[in-house]
């Protein structure tokens, strides 16, 4: 493949077709004045098509979806698409430098889209990965995993009342969708607002590579590229049918201690069981934590070590349907 050259925007017109092209997209500027780059790779192919974005470490930890791009730029043959695919990943270069969740001043960017032309250091970042990257996408897949001290399930978050956005997350082959309207500020909240349909895939755990996760995530972005007729399709095997959750909710700690969770990510549980144990330090029982309702693990702490308030487990209420579209709803939104 071609060497990588540095852009500060994403001219698509000006990238070349039939080939792989890699590019540097500067971002901002460290405080040496040194360019900050997110690594872009542009296949375009000869046919004109729509162009279907797929981003990856927006939290700097979150590294399950860097080899679901790389295999699928690796596969993918460019004579063989209509339209162009661009990948973008790390998003966020800072955390991903530090092994760290959040961006450089220690905010979280998926927590400040679409940004802002000026103001503090992840606004304006965030507010140049929507306008020089984002913006030319009309179609958003955006790669996520748990944050640290916590597991989670193979899940996608998507607005099911928006055609698109539910087909992409019915392609995705989850274990789990959770019908997440995106009125929030994160990178997939942001184009929405653009007209963009687009769903967040959740892979795992941080700070980790998991096979298990990452070859049916691959899958499913390629049937969602095949399904808009960018890739010929091609035979897949059916899937497990993902749990549907109409809305979802964290449950926490009331005491300090040392935590044990007892359902793994996934796992059905019923109203009133026993989920997690926790001790203190002496190694007494003080609180025992039984589900609120029935439902379906979506992720969980791995961590043993809290306060008061610590995650225990986020908890899906599992539907038969999910809202079609058109259809208001207002569900309880539990983000990571």
């Amino acid at each position: 493949m071609n060497q990588a050259r540095a852009v500060e925007s994403l001219d698509l017109e000006q990238i070349p077709s039939g080939r792989p092209v890699r590019l540097w997209l500067e971002i901002v500027h460290d405080s040496l004045g040194m360019p900050l780059a997110v690594p872009v790779v542009v296949l375009k192919g000869e046919r004109p098509g729509p162009v279907f974005g797929i981003t990856a470490a927006v939290h700097g930890n979150e590294l399950n979806g860097l080899p679901v791009i790389h295999r699928l730029t690796e596969r993918i043959d460019v004579a063989k698409v209509r339209g162009t695919i661009v990948t973008a990943a790390p998003i966020n270069i800072p955390g991903f430098h530090n092994h760290e969740r959040r961006f450089v001043d220690q905010r979280d960017l998926n927590g400040v889209f679409p940004g802002r032309v000026d103001g503090h250091a992840s606004g304006v970042y965030a507010y140049r990965v929507i306008d020089r990257l984002v913006r030319h996408f009309d179609y958003l897949v955006d790669l996520h995993t748990a944050s640290f001290g916590r597991e989670n399930s193979l899940y996608v978050r998507a607005d099911m009342r928006a055609e698109m956005s539910a087909s992409m997350a019915h392609l995705a082959r989850p274990q789990i969708i959770l019908h997440n309207p995106p009125s929030d500020r994160t990178l997939r909240g942001a184009a929405a607002e653009l007209g963009i349909p687009a769903i967040t895939i959740e892979i795992g755990d941080p700070q980790v590579l998991q096979p298990r996760y990452i070859k049916p995530t691959l899958t499913g972005i390629r049937s969602m590229l095949a399904e808009v007729k960018m890739l010929p399709k091609r035979p897949v095997a059916p899937g497990r049918p993902p749990v549907l959750c109409k809305s979802s909710r964290w449950i926490y700690t009331d005491h300090g201690g040392l935590l044990e969770v007892f359902p793994q990510v996934a796992d059905m549980v019923r109203e009133g069981e026993l989920i997690a144990r926790q001790r203190d330090i002496f190694g007494d029982v003080v609180r025992e934590y039984h589900a609120p309702h029935g439902g379906v693990i979506i992720g969980r702490s791995s961590n043993p070590v809290g306060q008061t308030g610590s995650r225990i487990a986020h908890l899906g209420r599992v539907v038969e349907s999910l809202p079609r579209p058109g259809e208001e709803d207002e569900p309880e939104i539990a983000e990571d």
